[in-house]
């Protein structure tokens, strides 16, 4: 089978402006919400306090009190920095995949040069407690169906650089349906992420935005899927999954907000 290296024709667009954020993990989310000030979210993290509950972890994630920072507070860390461990967390409210969505998130890859391996943001019927391989398997390796978005910091044979965000499907990274450069740095730097699902177009894209003065939120991906039809259910648990293999990183999720319908 033949990996594409490209995401779409649609990538090719000028990025989609951000608003001016300072160098913080504390502060908003930019970019402008597929969604109404009125709607609720479904899933609502400004830190990760008090989620104990309504967050399903396995494997090396957990939830921690964060070091280093002026202020420190609760976020979700997948993996904690040693040798071949994996990661992830679920929601326990799952998503209606029928409908539009929009995840945002805060992220912060970091420990030791050249770190390993990354996270990625993924959608799957499996259930809450799904957990994928280590090493370049981003801890989603094996888990189907699913979709998973992934921040990928280490460079395996199927990789086309140490820093590219990519779409896989089925829970096989070996094979990426659209891939492409990130335009910020992925690891030592905290940045955003978005991801937005229009259900009515069937499309999928993905943004992203350093967290420092003048930075702009890019569009890095887009991807034409039937979500419900891929993963077959109109419901399907959401969240992050991360892994580390010969080389090691500490990879944490300081905030998490979803837009969305609950299934």
């Amino acid at each position: 089978m033949e990996r594409r290296t490209v995401s779409s024709s649609r990538s090719s667009r000028l990025a989609r402006g951000g608003l001016i954020a300072a160098l913080t993990l504390s502060i908003a989310t930019a970019g402008a919400p597929a969604f109404g000030a009125d709607n609720d979210p479904l899933i609502d993290y400004p830190t990760f306090k008090g989620a104990a509950k309504s967050l399903d972890r396995n494997g090396a994630a957990d939830l921690i009190l964060s070091s280093g920072d002026k202020v420190r507070q609760k976020i979700l860390r997948l993996t904690p920095g040693g040798y071949r461990q994996s990661g992830s967390a679920w929601s326990t409210t799952q998503l209606d995949v029928t409908e539009s969505f929009e995840s945002t998130f805060k992220v912060y890859l970091h420990h030791f040069r050249p770190g390993a391996d990354g996270i990625a943001f993924v959608v799957q019927t499996e259930g809450p407690r799904a957990l994928g391989g280590w090493g370049g398997g981003l801890g989603y390796r094996g888990i189907k169906p699913s979709l998973a978005v992934e921040f990928d910091i280490y460079q395996n044979s199927y990789d086309s650089s140490r820093n590219h965000l990519a779409v896989v499907l089925g829970g096989n990274p070996d094979y990426q349906a659209a891939t492409a450069e990130a335009p910020i740095a992925l690891y030592g730097r905290p940045f955003t992420a978005r991801v937005v699902y229009n259900a009515e177009e069937e499309l999928l894209r993905v943004y992203v935005k350093a967290l420092k003065p003048g930075s702009r939120e890019r569009l890095v991906l887009e991807h034409e899927i039937d979500l419900a039809g891929h993963v077959g259910s109109d419901a399907a648990w959401v969240g992050f999954t991360g892994s580390t293999g010969t080389g090691l990183s500490k990879q944490d999720i300081y905030s998490w907000n979803l837009q969305g319908s609950e299934a």
